[in-house]
């Protein structure tokens, strides 16, 4: 642990680290970035994100520390090579054990949600995702995800479709929902 901040791993390349909920992820002010170059102590260190994960969510990222290795992670996750698995505990239980959302996707900018549809619109992108029940107690259930396009707020939107919306999410779920948010003190953006 470097100066509040947790790395998994460094070096001159990449920097892995884990990104706290509500924490932007890009290079923003008070973004993933800034708060790396201030636990290295170096204002300005390169730290280029090459993938995000939403504000509200935190989870394992990689960042690079030079155009080389922005290149080199950027060329990895457009060929497939570079694997990113996401967990959601969510209401309800999906029917199937293993499968795979392709839904058409909209999203509403005035809204701040994304929407699925049946049928193409303008504006509208096709997504894909594979996902498995790994447990559940009949109530809620942990599900992994493997994003194959990544459209913004994807994996909420496709799960709250199918009535599994992700526990605590006040904007894809339900009363209870907004509820346990309003309790934990949880924002969705």
């Amino acid at each position: 642990e470097l100066s509040g901040m947790n790395i998994i791993y460094y070096d001159k390349s990449i920097i892995v680290c884990i990104k706290p909920a509500g924490v932007i992820s890009t290079d923003e002010p008070g973004g993933m970035p800034d708060l790396i170059r201030e636990a290295l102590g170096d204002p300005e260190a390169d730290i280029r994100a090459v993938h995000r994960l939403d504000q509200v969510v935190s989870g394992l990222m990689v960042y690079a520390q030079s155009n080389e290795a922005a290149s080199e992670l950027s060329r990895q996750i457009r060929g497939g090579e570079f694997k990113k698995t996401y967990l959601a505990v969510v209401h309800g239980v999906p029917e199937e054990r293993k499968g795979r959302f392709e839904d058409i996707l909209l999203r509403s900018k005035e809204k701040h949600k994304t929407f699925v549809i049946n049928k193409p619109a303008r504006g509208a992108q096709d997504a894909i995702l594979d996902y498995e029940l790994l447990c559940s107690d009949g109530e809620t259930s942990l599900v992994a995800i493997q994003l194959i396009t990544g459209r913004t707020h994807q994996i909420r939107a496709h799960l709250a479709d199918i009535g599994c919306p992700i526990l605590g999410d006040p904007q894809y779920g339900s009363a209870e929902s907004q509820a346990f948010s309003a309790k934990w003190g949880l924002e969705y953006q």
